[in-house]
């Protein structure tokens, strides 16, 4: 999975100084994550946990060899701290912030399709991969195990109780993404299971879905037309959220019949995929169809 992260992510954290970047920035280094870098305009010079402060992160670039952002940058700040990344070479950003405007996500998305760079979020998670022990994001590192399951999710808690189940299962984790609560993100279910498809350490995949949007049925006929090789298993969040409410993030919003969870799991089981009606389901599920143990 080295095209989000790896054992050669080098990190540097946009906005290290503040309380979230500091405590983040300390929580990736006890759990491995080559974090190289921090960087805070005007702050240059500083260190944060024994890592060096930029001002800018074409310095954290040329003095460090970063090659991959998280960000915790205030939203009315966050747009112009991506574009910054994506101008300095970076390759992988992770956009930790919430409420960045639509707008501005349209902006630096069309910026990474054009540099061919990876974006994870907004308002994520971030990405874990226990294989390598790399950690880009907020995840909680204790409840992740080395495996061959890999994790796409649109929801963070939902990410970690179903992770903690599927790990105390005796099954681990490839890799897990969170790709966001926003309407409009860049790294989707779709375009992650591409990427599991062609990954290694990768012998099925979760699904963690919600209300509103069309994601799920995307990637549940991306399954179908593609007869996807490995066994893919899901969970739908807000089945019992009413229609036309805005639910817990931006994304998760149903119009009519348009992304409501009976389509969404509808859609799946058309595509042979099993959909569990609670989280602690999941584990069963992938027992039941993994070709080996984890």
């Amino acid at each position: 999975m080295n095209s989000i992260i790896d054992a050669g992510s080098r990190v540097v954290v946009q906005g290290i100084t503040g309380n979230e970047g500091r405590f983040h920035a300390q929580s990736m280094l006890r759990y491995g994550t080559n974090v190289v870098a921090g960087v805070t305009p005007g702050k240059g010079g500083q260190e944060v946990e024994g890592v060096p402060v930029y001002g800018t992160v074409p310095q954290a670039v040329a003095e460090r060899g970063a090659n991959t952002s998280i960000i915790f940058v205030p939203a009315r700040f966050a747009p112009d701290a991506v574009h910054e990344a994506l101008d300095a070479g970076i390759k992988t950003v992770v956009i930790i912030t919430e409420m960045v405007p639509q707008k501005d996500s349209i902006e630096f998305i069309a910026k990474a399709e054009r540099t061919g760079a990876v974006i994870v979020g907004p308002n994520c998670p971030g990405v874990i991969n226990p294989v390598d022990r790399v950690k880009v994001g907020i995840m909680p590192g204790h409840i992740f195990q080395a495996g061959n399951v890999a994790i796409a999710s649109r929801s963070g808690t939902l990410t970690y109780e179903i992770a903690w189940h599927i790990t105390s299962s005796g099954l681990g984790q490839s890799i897990c993404v969170g790709i966001g609560g926003d309407a409009i993100v860049w790294l989707d279910f779709v375009k992650l299971l591409e990427m599991f498809r062609n990954d290694a350490e990768t012998k099925g995949v979760v699904l963690i879905g919600e209300v509103g949007g069309k994601a799920e049925e995307m990637a549940a006929q991306y399954i179908a037309d593609t007869r996807y090789p490995k066994p893919v298993v899901a969970y739908i969040a807000g089945r019992a959220a009413p229609p036309e409410k805005r639910m817990g993030h931006a994304g998760a919003i149903v119009m009519g019949n348009v992304g409501t969870a009976r389509s969404k799991v509808d859609a799946y089981l058309a595509a042979g995929v099993p959909v569990a009606e609670r989280p602690s389901e999941i584990s069963q599920l992938l027992k039941d169809r993994l070709p080996v143990r984890a």
